[in-house]
């Protein structure tokens, strides 16, 4: 069995950048942030590109979906600590299929990566039903943020 790689365009992708401060509370006694709130900043990533682009979980709860995560992938290369400023960049991944894909970079105060990621979620309507194709409502957003011709 072959896997398909996926294709994307790398000039129709959209990507927003989001500055956080590191709280104490998601460090360590070492003031080093706890591996596990890496994955709260991609959600704080996602969570401004959807208010961005109009494609916020409210947003697609109001077309009777939800979008669960069903993979998620965080590599740390540096760390950060209690008061570094970091930037989230959040890009969303052109694809064909019934998913959202999003890739995350978090750069720390030094403009290094500290960490990249990705994570991919599926649409699921209010009956708990796995939607196999994109929902009408997303296909638009696509071809009105140009990811659709």
């Amino acid at each position: 069995m072959t896997k398909r790689k996926e294709q994307f365009d790398e000039a129709t992708q959209l990507t927003i950048s989001k500055d956080i401060r590191v709280r104490f509370n998601e460090t360590d006694p070492l003031g080093i942030v706890w591996h596990g709130y890496y994955i709260t900043y991609f959600e704080d990533g996602r969570e401004a590109f959807g208010r961005e682009h109009g494609i916020s979980y409210l947003d697609v709860h109001k077309y009777g979906f939800t979008t669960p995560i069903v993979k998620s992938v965080c590599e740390h290369k540096l760390s950060l600590r209690y008061g570094d400023v970091a930037r989230i960049e959040t890009t969303i991944i052109d694809t064909p299929a019934a998913k959202m894909i999003f890739r995350y970079k978090i750069f720390d105060a030094n403009n290094e990566v500290a960490c990249t990621g990705e994570t991919v979620q599926v649409f699921v309507d209010v009956n708990g039903n796995l939607s196999l194709n994109n929902p009408p409502f997303y296909e638009e957003w696509k071809r009105k943020v140009g990811l659709l011709k």
